[in-house]
């Protein structure tokens, strides 16, 4: 801790806060995970479980390792997830049945029928950016290329 006599030197624009991309990236996950919220209450789900739904929207009877490698997510934090989800009726979790060591996911009717529901959703995540469709794809398509550029790098 330097003393009251030492002078202070401001961090270099390198260090800046605002300058930071890892800072704007998780500041706007908050206040994107924020604006999901009550809007995922009506319709019963966190947003992890959202993110399991729509993977299944997309394909459904996905196996948790495909699950997994499509959200970046390990067993460890889909089984829970899964199982909440599966006490809520939205999916059932079946054994392969060419590999037992393997678990399918499938939606339910109640699980198919939730996603009227969630169609709602991105109209008002498209009204609350004030962005037009094509920022926000812009956008998508260069945090994917991001991400995938990171990823790379492990």
């Amino acid at each position: 801790m330097p003393s009251p006599s030492t002078p202070f030197t401001p961090s270099p624009a390198i260090l800046r806060l605002d300058n930071q991309v890892c800072f704007a990236l998780y500041s706007a996950s908050l206040a994107m995970t924020k604006l999901y919220k009550p809007l995922l209450d009506q319709i019963g789900l966190t947003y992890p479980q959202y993110l399991v739904m729509l993977v299944l929207w997309e394909q459904d009877g996905v196996t948790v390792s495909e699950l997994g490698e499509r959200l970046f997510l390990d067993s460890g934090t889909l089984t829970p997830l899964l199982k909440r989800l599966e006490a809520q009726g939205h999916i059932a979790r079946l054994r392969d049945v060419q590999d037992e060591r393997r678990v399918r996911i499938t939606l339910t009717s109640q699980g198919r029928a939730l996603r009227d529901q969630a169609e709602a959703i991105p109209p008002c995540v498209l009204q609350s950016s004030q962005c037009s469709i094509a920022e926000l794809t812009a956008l998508t398509t260069e945090l994917k290329q991001l991400r995938d550029r990171l990823s790379e790098q492990r």
